[in-house]
């Protein structure tokens, strides 16, 4: 029976799973759990077992596209002018973030869980991808020092919340992650 339970423990979760990525595309982060247990056909006590925590929900979902935006970080770190290749993957933080309803809450450090066991992983994997990117423009001069990656995804989480119910999200959310990198100062002034 224990290799039954672990089999239909693994089903439910994949099923929870499923279900919970179309309730976060369609509904953001404040989908309801209790809607994602019905649709999946679990008790919530099953959810709840499963997630703990609306965030251990959100990551889970996030997961894919991290790993996605984690590649990206890789597949640039040692391509061309290094302030360009950490604003595209800035860039493509912000799109997936804006694509991705669920995603910016995930990446949210609410403060609140401070052991091991509740680590942002979301936000942990963003920076381990992206601080290669940003140490090595920092190095050649093309960031001011004193920035982290934590910083940086802070300002794209505020940009994405910021321009949710926006009626063109994407294109709100990159006209301000630009006025962002451009600073208001226009640029022929000393």
């Amino acid at each position: 029976m224990p290799d039954r339970q672990r089999a239909d423990a693994r089903r439910n979760y994949a099923r929870i799973l499923a279900v919970a990525e179309e309730e976060v595309a369609a509904h953001g982060a404040g989908a309801s759990l209790e809607q994602i247990s019905r649709i999946a056909g679990v008790g919530s006590a099953t959810v709840r077992r499963h997630f703990p925590t609306r965030r251990a929900l959100l990551e889970a979902v996030s997961h894919q596209r991290i790993e996605a935006l984690s590649d990206r970080a890789r597949e640039l770190a040692g391509k061309g002018n290094s302030r360009d290749a950490l604003l595209e993957w800035l860039s493509d933080v912000v799109a997936y973030c804006v694509a991705a309803r669920g995603l910016a809450p995930a990446l949210v450090h609410d403060g609140a869980e401070l052991d091991s066991v509740h680590e942002n992983t979301c936000s942990a994997m963003l920076e381990e991808a992206g601080n290669p990117l940003l140490r090595r423009a920092a190095q050649d001069g093309a960031v001011a020092e004193g920035i982290t990656v934590a910083d940086l995804i802070a300002l794209i989480v505020g940009i994405a919340l910021a321009t949710e119910h926006h009626p063109d999200p994407a294109t709100r959310a990159n006209r301000l992650f630009q006025l962002a990198i451009a600073g208001l100062s226009p640029q022929n002034s000393c």
